[in-house]
């Protein structure tokens, strides 16, 4: 697999918000909270139907016993209406109660307070009550204290309300985890393929022992990739016969101005031998994109400055050359010619026929720096660094030029950088190594 270097695992991180494991956790832990909401309302409300229904069963039992003795022959008569702790009244037929138990003994002798109500305050417990006849003695009033009843639901909402609160942390966290672990082969993919270097050539994805949704997704990624391989392979094969089909013709028609130049020194000739001239730095260019850098090897010469400038001169005529060009550069002719009149060309473009474009060479102790600067307009803000992508351009130009100007750079262990200058107009700078050669070098 070929990586980038220097190439990191923390790159494929994202933020937690935009996780996919993050919104997987957040979506578990909504529907799981909206469920176990759902159920635990239902069971809640089951659990505290049945208890009342219990409750009430109790009371109705009890006061039917109740009247049952009252109203059997004499039964009841001389009892007390329950134990100690018993609610029970006998009312006569005035409203007035005749008999209570112990507890209610305030009652006695006095007129019946609670109407028809079925639950009231007795000092501070909560009692429900129901009535039956009593016979010839009245009517019979029973109550049931209500606290153990009171005291269950409210146990049942606060644990209810607990569970609502503790609930969702406690499955975000789980869903968090299991999420990490169940996307960890989607994770370690992701790492892997942002170390993949598409400048050189496509590697597929390992791919995990399980074939699940993952191992599926990676196989599509897999096949993907290695049409996009075959696909630039046919792009290349096919750009570089379409150059090497220009090629041929235009090497005729160059030779061909140029004699008629020498012989007839006609401007419209002239013209003819610089577009000629054009079209085969195109058709350079082009071919360098085809082969890419790896597949091209540089040819190693030293020759003067001076040599680099008339060659500079003749291709982009009305150039101004700064700086000092009495010396020597290590190069590859062609491809330093062919990138630094792609600069000049752009520069060209961008001052328009009547503005001003200029060459300096600087030549310090490691490296020679050339600098091309133009009274223009200068660089689209928006595009930044994108100006030395292939295609990308800022003055109408292929958008090639810069982009195998920088290849080229980079291909003599130098560097092309570009930006606006302070007073106006585009300004590029490209660095090489400096020969450093003494006299009996």
């Amino acid at each position: 697999m070929v990586l980038t270097p220097g190439a990191g695992l923390s790159s494929a991180r994202v933020a937690w918000r935009h996780s996919l494991r993050f919104r997987l956790a957040a979506t578990y832990s909504l529907l799981a909270l909206a469920l176990i909401m759902l159920i635990s309302l239902g069971v809640v409300t089951l659990l505290l139907s049945r208890m009342d229904q219990q409750f009430g069963d109790r009371l109705n039992d009890r006061a039917d016993t109740l009247a049952e003795a009252f109203t059997t022959s004499g039964a009841g008569l001389g009892k007390t209406a329950g134990g100690a702790n018993a609610y029970t009244m006998l009312i006569d037929g005035d409203g007035n109660v005749v008999a209570a138990s112990p507890i209610l003994r305030n009652f006695q002798k006095a007129p019946y307070p609670y109407g028809e109500q079925s639950r009231v305050n007795v000092g501070e417990t909560s009692v429900r009550a129901v009535k039956r006849k009593a016979g010839a003695f009245g009517t019979l009033w029973v109550g049931l204290p209500e606290d153990d009843l009171i005291a269950a639901r409210q146990s049942a909402a606060s644990a209810l309300l607990i569970a609502l609160v503790f609930t969702p942390l406690i499955l975000l966290l789980v869903g968090w985890w299991v999420g990490q672990r169940a996307l960890s082969g989607l994770q370690g993919a992701a790492n892997l393929a942002d170390q993949i270097d598409p400048t050189r050539s496509l590697a597929t994805l390992p791919l995990p022992a399980r074939e699940d949704e993952v191992h599926r997704l990676l196989s599509a990624i897999n096949r993907l990739m290695v049409r996009i391989e075959a696909g630039q392979a046919r792009e290349k094969q096919l750009l570089g016969q379409i150059v090497h089909e220009l090629g041929a013709p235009l090497t005729v028609l160059k030779a061909s101005l140029r004699r008629a130049e020498e012989r007839t020194d006609d401007p419209e000739v002239r013209r003819a031998a610089l577009v000629a001239d054009e079209l085969t730095f195109t058709t350079q260019d082009l071919m360098q994109l085809a082969r890419g850098q790896l597949e091209l090897k540089l040819a190693w010469h030293y020759i003067p400055a001076r040599t680099l400038q008339e060659r500079l001169e003749r291709l982009v005529p009305g150039t101004a050359f700064e700086g000092n060009w009495t010396g020597g550069i290590l190069c590859d002719p062609d491809r330093l010619t062919q990138a630094i009149r792609n600069l000049l060309a752009n520069a060209r473009r961008a001052a328009g026929s009547e503005g001003r474009v200029e060459l300096t060479l600087e030549e310090r102790a490691d490296d020679l720096t050339f600098t091309v600067r133009d009274s223009g307009p200068g660089l689209p803000p928006e595009l930044g660094e994108r100006i030395f992508d292939a295609f990308v351009s800022g003055s109408g130009s292929s958008g090639l030029g810069l982009s195998v100007a920088r290849q080229i750079a980079v291909m003599h262990g130098g560097s092309l950088s570009g930006g606006n200058h302070p007073q106006g107009g585009a300004q590029f700078v490209l660095g090489i190594p400096s020969a450093a050669l003494g006299d009996e070098d």
